[in-house]
């Protein structure tokens, strides 16, 4: 974390939703109202809203099948004792979706779920955002609204349409590996370009991922190419 009078709350949850691969589903029982919390792996939707691929056998997909309200911790994964890292509870609404843009980028992310995500009894959900609690350390305890948190797709159509052709492009030389380990201080490793948005690139290698974001805001593959571009030459230059 950056020092105290550099600290944007809005971007260290950003990041760390655009980073989390798995985190803590809280759930409500059925009856009882008990809280069930269960371990899940997380996505990103292109505007941010987290994604879940569960089956309907698991007791929190139960839960939500009753009551939607769920409650999402995602923490910074670093050395040292957890509760002086970073985490943000993500509060809202779960709901199945058939997407097309959800299974990809899920499986973007989490390539290892393609085997089992066809099966019958598993679904992709997507959580609709109400509040969000960031916890970033001593003095660092902020309240968001989910406008402060997503991204805004209303002007990048084009961006996030043509969001498998970049990918698949910038997955085929070593730019993903500068931009990790020169941008972003990374160690070594086949890293590889898991998602882009308006805002940033997701990259990624085995179980780490890093946000890399935008020096300003990108809508379409033209001015995107011109934008990676100078992160390369960025990259090679340091």
């Amino acid at each position: 974390m950056k020092e105290q009078s550099n600290f944007d709350p809005k971007q260290a949850a950003k990041r760390l939703l655009r980073e989390g691969r798995s985190g803590a589903l809280a759930t409500l029982m059925p009856g009882s109202g008990d809280p069930y919390c269960s371990l899940v792996n997380v996505a990103t939707a292109a505007d941010g809203a987290p994604l879940l691929l569960i089956s309907q056998l698991a007791i929190h997909t139960k839960n939500i099948l009753d009551d939607t309200r769920v409650s999402l911790m995602l923490d910074e994964r670093k050395a040292g004792d957890p509760l002086e890292g970073a985490r943000v509870m993500l509060m809202g609404k779960a709901a199945v979706t058939d997407d097309p843009a959800v299974r990809r980028r899920y499986l973007a992310r989490h390539p290892e779920a393609e085997m089992f995500a066809g099966f019958k009894d598993f679904a992709f959900y997507k959580i609709e955002l109400t509040r969000i609690h960031l916890v970033a350390g001593f003095g660092r305890i902020v309240d968001l609204n989910p406008a402060d948190v997503l991204t805004d797709l209303s002007d990048a159509a084009e961006l996030v349409e043509a969001e498998p052709d970049i990918l698949a492009h910038m997955n085929q030389d070593e730019t993903c590996r500068l931009y990790a380990t020169k941008l972003l201080g990374a160690a070594e490793g086949e890293w590889r370009c898991a998602g882009c948005d308006p805002e940033g690139l997701e990259l990624q290698k085995d179980q780490t991922a890093l946000w890399l974001p935008f020096p300003q805001r990108v809508r379409g593959p033209g001015v995107l190419r011109v934008m990676l571009k100078q992160l390369a030459d960025q990259a090679r230059a340091a």
